[in-house]
């Protein structure tokens, strides 16, 4: 007989798979928009991304002002965040004018070492032998589409790989700072805050660089249908993805989101070949496999040590001791209502506070 708690760990290990390739699907919607833009000739990569920060403050930022709460965490760690993202952001599409695609998919795997450490050194996090297996996985199936492109003949030069290549390895560890940033504030804080915040100085940080760097592009432009549609269709599959990425985050961690983002490339071959009718290499076809076996590799089965680990012995004070990468928050949030007295969790200063959701 399958017991509760073996039941609540089944759904949540689909429900984070689920919600792992939903957000891979968002990404992938936004490459379609960046390449329509592309087409056009728009390159202008913060503008893209401002309208996103501009609906995450509207959106978030006035149920904030409803709720008329203090802020849980101190404001400018949320400044840190919004210059990180937008630059992440921006370095990752500027790549794409210096290095041929296939570079840029596989330096951008760097961003998955970068959070294992940064988790590991930062939130304490343990991994065990199955994660790394899984990683290992996901990883390969990446490096075979490379393989595949390169097979297929479909590899462009880039006019300065170098320069690319150092672009990309720069968006992707930004990237990792700032998903083990924002699993760190959603995880001690609260998730409206975070994505409040987050528009609030994205926004005032994308709007200072448009007026230094992309002025004159965007007076350029010539604002038809064709135009208009791309950036909205950007901004919204953006506002859902950063709406979504902190239930993510809660629920399963920094790496494995950036491992579902893995699927985003071959999500974008399936609706070419649906879509768009046009053949490709069948070594996508094993990548794709690939991945999903690592994906649940990385996900399942049951975390044997979370008590002993996030306690220590006699269940004393979690702090400095290392966490599951996947341990169920309900657990972390009944650790945390043992740590400390209810005024200090009330003022947000407590472990873990608020790790359920906000609607307390």
């Amino acid at each position: 007989m399958v017991s509760f708690d073996g039941l609540m760990e089944s759904k949540r290990v689909i429900l984070g798979l689920g919600l792992g390739q939903f957000v891979s699907l968002l990404i992938t919607s936004t490459g379609f928009s960046s390449s329509e833009l592309s087409r056009r000739g728009i390159a202008v990569p913060t503008s893209q991304s401002f309208l996103n920060y501009v609906l995450l403050a509207i959106v978030y930022g006035g149920y904030m002002i409803y709720r008329r709460r203090p802020l849980q965490m101190k404001w400018y760690y949320y400044l840190i965040l919004g210059l990180v993202d937008v630059e992440a952001n921006f370095l990752v599409v500027k790549a794409y004018q210096y290095t041929p695609l296939t570079s840029v998919m596989l330096l951008d795997c760097w961003s998955i070492p970068s959070v294992i450490f940064l988790t590991w050194m930062f939130l304490k996090t343990k991994y065990r032998f199955r994660k790394f297996a899984g990683i290992a996985i996901c990883v390969t199936g990446l490096v075979l589409v490379v393989f595949s492109d390169v097979h297929a003949g479909d590899r462009a030069g880039g006019s300065n790989p170098v320069k690319g290549d150092m672009l990309v390895l720069a968006g992707a560890t930004l990237y990792a700072v700032s998903n083990v940033s924002e699993e760190f504030l959603v995880k001690n804080g609260d998730r409206v805050e975070v994505m409040g915040m987050l528009g609030l100085f994205g926004a005032v940080v994308g709007a200072c660089q448009i007026s230094i760097f992309e002025r004159n592009a965007l007076k350029s432009i010539h604002w038809t249908a064709g135009a208009v549609l791309p950036f909205l269709g950007y901004a919204i599959a953006m506002f859902m993805f950063y709406s979504t990425v902190p239930v993510l985050l809660k629920l399963s961690g920094s790496t494995m989101l950036n491992l579902s983002l893995l699927t985003s490339d071959m999500w974008a071959v399936l609706i070419r070949i649906f879509a768009y009718h046009e053949k490709v290499d069948w070594i996508y076809f094993v990548a794709f496999a690939a991945v999903g076996v690592g994906l649940v590799i990385y996900s399942g089965g049951k975390n044997e040590d979370n008590t002993g680990t996030l306690m220590g012995e006699g269940g004393g004070n979690i702090e400095g001791k290392e966490r599951d990468e996947e341990a169920p928050q309900d657990r972390l949030a009944e650790i945390s209502n043992s740590c400390g007295n209810s005024s200090s969790r009330d003022e947000g200063k407590g472990h873990y506070y608020s790790l359920v959701s906000e609607e307390r």
